[in-house]
This record gives structure tokens, sequence and C-alpha cells, in this order.
């Protein structure tokens, strides 16, 4: 397998990426590859934190630093105070890149300072092989996950696990190379991916900040040849506007993915012939799994499409059994993308992982997401699902959008709760409630309904649950404040 530093050669003399002072990037990387590389024939290789505002430099940065073969933490310059003494308590870095490490009380390079163990290991990973790290050429590269919840940790990859992932997206799609539109942060497993698809096959990677386009304001680039990726609310956003619907409409290929997509939505894209390619994937698969073609959504189908080469999945029960089409059940993953852990926890390595997403495929093979597992609502000893009651709010087509929660009650256990985003100002919840009796049980309509302007969400558009049952607490507590 050719490395980071073997591509970088390659594209020295091309005009692949479409950015402003994209001529910068070649000699950045290699003078921040030649100062790393001096710095580790001191010793071992120095832990960097990279957390640059501009892509030039970010990408320069971490290419830099998978050439040297260091351990590298992809963070977000935005995260808060305490975000980011998180990080600094679990990653104890050599190098900061980025947010100005005077600020924040940190030095540069000091041969010896800081730990020099890299943790391995996950939560729920299958038991394969005693831990052990990865050998000095393969640099391992830190995604954050796990910031809507407030504890931050880190997903590890290597430069194998992406290239796999690249690898399995050019099969689906049947491509040689791959053109990225990204509008999406670096530091997140779906920005980066974008980079590693156009740069490891030479393709063209254009790159703008999302308010930039949302402006109006986009390169003139062929849109037919590129592919466009997108969190659901961006593309909720790109839809309000004519003008950017139709530049939307013009693209190969616009993967839609980051946190779940609404039934009105999807039918919106489709009713403008948006070629929406929706997916699932996750920072520890290295970005998608299964993913839905253009032309089969455009056709109608509604699913997360089916798994791409490089993955296998299966639908389990609790007892661990795979289960047959159209059972829903646990979603189990294997594949060569897979992350090797998360830093500094010492569990071992799985060789699968599960993970709290309930599912199910269908005789075509195609993945369909039912919810979360955890999310599940227990109310007089029912079993409640908030995907099935909140694709059904969304449908009377009377709020925006809407989450469902359980509130703790001690005569029902748990009862469901609606917080939601109203249409209008005329729209009253006794209307909704009506709407929905013809729709769902008794025991499915939500008791309490709680108004707000806008969501509480991350980057990606995935709404922070917890602060949400915070709302809901204080709401419920105080109803007339």
């Amino acid at each position: 397998m050719e490395r980071p530093l073997d591509y970088l050669k390659k594209v020295s003399d091309q005009d692949w990426l479409i950015s402003n002072k994209s001529h910068d990037f070649q000699q950045i990387a290699e003078e921040l590859y030649l100062e790393l590389t001096q710095l580790s024939s001191c010793g071992s290789p120095p832990k960097i934190i990279l957390a640059e505002r501009e892509p030039i430099r970010f990408l320069a940065g971490f290419i830099a630093a998978c050439a040297a073969s260091c351990p590298v933490f992809l963070c977000n310059p935005d995260w808060g105070e305490q975000e980011w003494q998180q990080v600094f308590d679990l990653v104890q870095p050599d190098i900061i890149w980025g947010i100005g490490n005077r600020e924040w009380g940190i030095g540069n390079w000091e041969l010896g300072m800081g730990t020099r163990d890299w943790g391995l290991g996950t939560g729920d990973w299958e038991e394969k092989t005693t831990p052990t790290l990865p050998l000095p050429d393969s640099a391992l590269i830190m995604i954050p996950t796990g910031g809507s919840s407030g504890q931050i940790k880190f997903a590890i990859h290597t430069w194998e696990t992406l290239m796999a992932s690249v690898q399995g997206f050019t099969e689906y799609f049947q491509l040689k190379q791959v053109n990225s539109f990204c509008v999406l942060p670096l530091y997140h497993v779906s920005g980066l991916m974008q980079f590693m698809r156009s740069f490891t096959t030479g393709g063209k990677l254009a790159i703008l900040p999302f308010k930039t386009l949302q402006s109006g304001q986009v390169f003139n680039i062929k849109k037919s040849n590129f592919f466009l990726s997108l969190v659901p609310t961006q593309l909720q956003r790109l839809l309000q506007n004519p003008e950017l619907t139709q530049w939307l409409a013009q693209f190969k290929t616009v993967l839609l993915g980051g946190a779940p997509a609404w039934d009105e939505l999807l039918e919106k894209a489709r009713f403008h012939c948006i070629r929406l390619a929706p997916t699932y994937g996750m920072t520890e698969t290295a970005s998608q799994i299964a993913t839905l073609k253009p032309d089969d959504f455009l056709k109608g189908k509604i699913s997360s499409g089916q798994i791409l080469p490089h993955a296998n999945i299966t639908i389990r029960n609790h007892q661990g059994e795979i289960l047959n089409s159209n059972q829903i059940g646990n979603i189990t993953i294997q594949a060569k993308s897979l992350a090797l852990g998360y830093y500094c926890q010492t569990q071992k390595i799985q060789d699968y992982f599960q993970i709290d997403d309930l599912g199910y495929l269908d005789d075509q093979g195609y993945l369909n997401i039912v919810g979360r597992s955890s999310d599940k609502i227990i109310t007089g000893g029912e079993n409640i699902y908030p995907a099935e009651i909140e694709s059904a709010i969304l449908a009377t087509k009377m709020v925006t959008d809407v989450c469902i929660i359980g509130v703790p009650d001690k005569h029902w256990g748990q009862v469901l709760t609606a917080i939601y985003i109203s249409k209008d100002s005329s729209t009253y919840t006794l209307e909704i409630q009506t709407l929905l009796k013809n729709k769902l049980s008794k025991f499915k309509i939500p008791k309490h309904w709680i108004l707000l302007q806008k969501f509480p969400r991350n980057s990606q558009g995935k709404i922070n649950r917890q602060k949400l049952q915070q709302i809901a607490t204080e709401f419920l507590n105080n109803p007339l404040t």
C-alpha cells in the first residue's frame, strides 16, 4: 500500500486542490514533515494536537504527521475551555498546531515531555487479540467522537483503516478518481474522508466554509463530476434558497449523513431532483459503510442503502444470534475500516463492533435504521422507539422538527414527551394529537408537549438528547416559567 509521502509526491505538480491559498499546501506539508522527522530522530515521535482553523494548514499538518508516523489528534478549534481541558488531560500533547498554544498554557515540543504510552481498546469490541501497538511506520490517527454528550473521546485509526474506507467507496461507486466538494469540518471523519478520497485517487478537492456557501458564493466547477457531502440541517438550509437548490441539483451525488434525515426533507430533495445518497456510518467505521445510490433514491426507495464492499453487517438479537431478513435487531459491523479502539482505554480489541442502533436488512440487502436501543422508552410496560413517533408527527406537516424523549414518572415509569419546533404560531398541540389518533396507538401519543425555537445540536446536526432531557425536566417542574 502506498504511504502518505508517496501520495504527497504524486500531487506535487497537480492542480488538485481548489481553495484559498491552495498553492501553499505542498510547501507547508514538506516543511512540517522535515521538522517532525528531525524531532522523531531524538526519541519517540511527538504527539500532535491538530486544531488548525485554516483548511490548507490543517491538511498539510495532517499529511506531515501521517508521513512522519506521529500520533495526531484531530481537534475542533471551537471547543470550549472545559472540552479542551478534557483533551489536554487525556492527550498530554507534545506539539499543538492551531488554537494558540500560549493561550492554553501548553508549551511547544520538549524532549521527554508528556507520556509515551498509547492505550488501545474500546467499550464493546469483541475480543480478538491482546492489545498491541501498531508498528512505528503506521501513524495513529485519533478522530474525535462523543462530543454531543459532553465527553470527548478519540477513535484510533491508521492510514490503512482510512484507505480501506476509500477503497470500499470507489469500488461501490465504480470510480477511479473521486472529486469532492467539502463544506464539512476537516477534524470530523465526514470531512476528513472527503480529503482522503480525492488526495489518494488523484481527484480534485474543493473546500469552502458552509457559511460562505450559504451566502451564495461558490466555486466555478463542473458539479456533475463532484460528490458533495452534507448533514441534514445543511441540506434543509440550502433547500430554502431557490438558487442553491438549483445548484445542488447539478451535482453527481449529494451524500447525506451524520444524523437521521426526516421524511419531509427527503421528499423535498426528491421533488427538486437532488441526486441524494443517504448514508450510514460513524467515526469508528471511518465514515459510511452503507449508502443508498442516487438512482434508487430518486425512484422513491427509502433506506440507508446497500453495504459497501469493505464492510459486512449482520442483525443480531440480544443473545447474539443472527436474524433473518426483515427482522429488527442490533446492528453488528465487521469492516476493514474499523477503528482499533479508543485512545487511553485499556479493554481488548474487537473483531466486530456491536452498536446501539437497531435496524434490519430487507430481502435485497438494503439496510433500514429503526432507532437506537438506548433511546427505547418504557411506559406502562410498553416498549416504544422514538423514531416511529417522530416520523408520524413530522408527517402531519405541522412541525419542522421533533424529538421524543421519556421523562421519569412514578406511575408509568416514563411518560412520552414531545419537544418540537412549530411550523407557524397558529399550530396547537391538540390539532397534532387529533391527527395522530388514526396513526398511532393511544399509548404512543405523547402526554407532554414542549415548544422550542431551536434544538441543541452538535456541528454534525445531531440532537443533544441530554440537553433536551434537562430542558424537559426543568419545564415540567416549572411549567409557567
